[in-house]
């Protein structure tokens, strides 16, 4: 039997106190940064780029087929303006995201346009893995403090206090 089971039919034991949450595609490597945690972040930073740019294909496609339908030059130009306005104000709010929790409200109103500009989020996302897993600052903040928090509450007492001594 291991160190790490508890005896009690092989179930391994549980470490006390909270808990790191898991990032998408990291699990929770990114506390330890193993279990290819380096690898995890070279290949989605690969894989963000790669869809953005397939995104971008997609756009210039249906670019094309604007113009092929000569709609007019003031309406293809609504459409670029409009997918850059997108896909910036979603850059902003995706790098924004990984920094400090998002209003639940904003989140949902903000769902049509981030929809829009999906291509800025990823290359948000792209351009965030070079310093950390996106959102990792945010979440290791986070559990940092609920550890200290519990440190503080399992500390604070000190032996049985039905042992404790009387002052005379």
């Amino acid at each position: 039997m291991s160190s790490a089971e508890n005896g009690k039919n092989g179930i391994p034991a549980t470490p006390a106190g909270p808990r790191p949450e898991p990032l998408r595609f990291y699990g929770t490597t990114w506390v330890d940064h193993d279990h290819g945690y380096a690898a995890r972040r070279v290949g989605l930073a690969v894989g963000s780029l790669a869809v953005a740019a397939a995104a971008c294909f997609v756009l210039r496609v249906a670019y094309e087929g604007l113009q092929i339908a000569d709609i007019g030059s003031f309406v293809s130009l609504l459409v670029i303006v409009m997918f850059a306005i997108c896909s910036a104000l979603a850059f902003r709010h995706t790098w924004s995201g990984f920094i400090s929790r998002p209003d639940p409200d904003r989140e949902a109103s903000m769902r049509g346009l981030l929809a829009i500009g999906f291509v800025g989020s990823l290359l948000a996302y792209f351009f965030r893995t070079f310093t950390e897993a996106p959102g990792e600052k945010l979440h290791r903040e986070e559990y940092d403090k609920a550890r200290e928090e519990y440190e503080k509450r399992t500390t604070r007492r000190s032996g049985n206090p039905s042992r404790k001594r009387r002052r005379k």
